[in-house]
């Protein structure tokens, strides 16, 4: 069921800020079997269980993405973009302008090389250089069709098969994450003795800012952070620099950005390895220089939450072709279902 949760999210738009399509999705899953709550910042908070002891699992439901900053005279749209991202890599890419009249199809252009003088050639052409491109003829038309200053923009993927083992789409940054988690609350058992709150959480590509809201409602004794992580297997990086591999099962995240996001707590850190080594589950250890998740925001809420992220492999993180091993979707998943089973023995 995760991989079909995954493909379902995965084509569903929501940069960061207007991730409603996913979370009416998510839900109306969550609804069948927890309590479901959307909090002031747009969070969906769900729960099961009852008793003193509670756990939260966060994933985020927003993606990389751009915004509509100003229509020039022919109707070409400029933009900005919304996340982290590396500006080739959205170079010619179909996009969705989301109008106040309905979803619009454009396409990302910019001056063609045919054109450029040799030292435009050699540069990397840079986002502020590009246009989308909707088929209008002028501002005036474009307008008509619904486009305004703020219009919100998604990449246009879908999600295939990539290989035997592989998918590749959009946003599985974090729909992988999301997907994990509406798997783990329906295999949870109705009758536990503590409660565990699975959050949905908003704009954590722009600052974990939705972890840091919901963990201070929910005040948990301990938490799990869902996401992706880079695989280093590939053509272009050296193995000691990202030694993470598809296929090898899940990624559990000892320290991110050097330290300066999250430093996993240690008890959280010895539940996962006994969890692994109990229902024998393969993972890997990372200490990661680059990027952080929500974690990093909800450890510090309130006087400190022990904490610890599990993680999907990834390649092309941040990109609209993201490619992840389903076998590494479906162990995380249920390592992440032992994890909180295994809960109350340690906290």
């Amino acid at each position: 069921m995760v991989i079909e949760y995954l493909k379902k999210l995965s084509e569903l738009h929501g940069i960061s800020g207007r991730e409603d399509s996913v979370r009416e999705f998510m839900k109306e899953e969550l609804e069948k079997y927890c309590e479901v709550e959307i909090d002031k910042f747009g969070n969906l908070i769900a729960k099961k269980g009852e008793g003193e002891k509670s756990l939260m699992l966060a994933a985020h439901m927003d993606e990389i993405g751009l915004m509509v900053k100003y229509i020039d005279d022919n109707g070409f749209l400029k933009f900005t973009k919304i996340g982290g991202i590396y500006d080739p890599t959205i170079l010619n890419q179909k996009v969705v302008v989301h109008g106040r009249k309905g979803d619009i199809i454009g396409v990302l252009g910019s001056k063609p090389p045919h054109r450029m003088k040799e030292e435009e050639r050699n540069k990397l052409i840079k986002y502020e250089d590009m246009f989308i491109d909707i088929g209008a003829e002028s501002r005036e038309e474009a307008m008509e069709m619904g486009v305004r200053i703020g219009t919100w923009v998604s990449f246009l993927t879908e999600v295939h098969e990539l290989g035997k083992h592989r998918l590749t789409g959009k946003a599985f940054d974090d729909r992988v994450g999301c997907s994990i988690l509406l798997d783990v609350m329906r295999n949870l058992p109705d009758d536990l003795d503590f409660k565990v709150y699975a959050v949905g959480t908003v704009q954590e590509e722009v600052g974990l800012k939705g972890a840091k809201v919901s963990a201070f409602k929910l005040n948990p004794d301990m938490a799990i952070a869902l996401d992706v992580t880079i695989s280093g297997d590939h053509p272009g990086i050296k193995k000691e620099d990202a030694p993470v591999e598809l296929g090898k099962g899940p990624v559990v995240g000892i320290v991110d950005a050097s330290g300066r996001g999250l430093i996993a707590h240690p008890r959280v850190l010895e539940l996962i390895e006994e969890v692994s080594l109990k229902y024998n589950i393969e993972v890997q250890w990372e200490v990661g220089e680059g990027g952080t998740t929500d974690a990093t925001a909800i450890h510090l809420a309130r006087e400190g939450i022990p904490t610890g992220v599990i993680s999907v492999p990834a390649r092309y993180i941040h990109t609209p072709v993201e490619v992840i091993d389903k076998r590494d979707l479906k162990k995380t998943s249920e390592l992440v279902l032992k994890t909180i089973l295994e809960f109350p023995n340690f906290f």
